[in-house]
């Protein structure tokens, strides 16, 4: 065990005279590409650690839903911006349960709490289609819920103050709005690729802690972006959530926008992980 100080220490620089930092000076000795995950695997159906995941997913949603729902109104229903926590604050909301939930959520689940998300998994192979579909259903179900209890709390006002339902705002086209969302959850998924890649944690310990920082914060700068164009959906399962509890005609007018964007932006990032980011395509077939 000589020298394994060090080694931890230096990390990705032990040997700065002879490999580039990145992932590029990460060598075959202490890390090997993972197999892709099957596209169907019924034996997961018999694991309580598979049930155990989604539940977890619809709870973490559920949460998410309820604080940024309530943030979002708490927002509309001040007088102005200066006496509320105007954007800013619903970008710090929704960034900052991301960046929660992750951290809690991360270790049973992967810590997905998006659809967009487990879609881009899901093309980059990280996880099964069951698994991908389960967590979708999950996470719409805990949206659901969690806008849901707070137009319990206060049915008058949800109604009123708009539910927090996704929008194109007035003065930008649903083209502008798709355009928003594709870019925006791009950012998020490209995120969530970097910070929580496997051949990054086999170099720096440290990145398993900090994953879920950078995705909080990617959450948090889409968001102070994007709320002027269309609220900021860039999860389908959010918008999803609020426009089934508000159920009004505008909630679903452009609500096509927030899962055809979404999700084409998740893709767009997993083809940029994997392609160009990783080469896995490349290196495969140079083995």
């Amino acid at each position: 065990m000589e020298g394994k100080e060090e080694d931890v220490r230096v990390g990705a620089n032990k040997f700065p005279e002879r490999q580039p930092i990145g992932t590029s000076a990460q060598s075959d000795k202490d890390y090997k590409e993972p197999p892709p995950a099957p596209l169907f695997e019924p034996g997961e159906l018999a694991s309580w650690s598979f049930w155990r995941a989604g539940i977890a997913e619809f709870i973490a949603t559920f949460l998410f839903l309820y604080i940024t729902v309530l943030t979002v109104m708490g927002v509309k229903r001040a007088p102005n911006m200066c006496a509320s926590v105007g954007i800013q604050g619903i970008a710090w909301a929704f960034g900052g349960m991301i960046f929660a939930l992750v951290y809690c959520t991360a270790g049973i689940s992967g810590g997905h709490i998006n659809p967009a998300v487990t879609f881009g998994l899901f093309l980059a192979r990280k996880l099964s289609l069951t698994r991908a579909v389960y967590y979708i259903v999950m996470q719409c179900l805990g949206a659901i819920c969690g806008a849901g209890v707070v137009k319990g709390f206060q049915p008058k006002q949800y109604q009123a103050l708009g539910g927090g339902a996704n929008t194109v705002a007035p003065g930008y086209t649903k083209g502008s709005g798709l355009g928003a969302e594709i870019i925006g959850t791009f950012v998020l998924v490209y995120t969530v690729f970097s910070a929580t890649d496997a051949k990054r944690n086999a170099r720096d310990s440290h990145v398993p802690i900090l994953a879920p920082l950078p995705i909080g914060f990617a959450v948090f700068l889409v968001h102070l972006a994007t709320i002027p164009i269309t609220g900021t959906g860039i999860n389908p399962a959010r918008s999803l959530g609020a426009a089934i509890i508000f159920n009004k005609d505008n909630a679903w007018d452009d609500h096509w926008v927030f899962w055809v964007g979404p999700f084409i932006g998740a893709a767009l990032a997993a083809l940029y992980h994997v392609i160009v980011i990783r080469a896995i395509p490349f290196n495969k077939s140079r083995s």
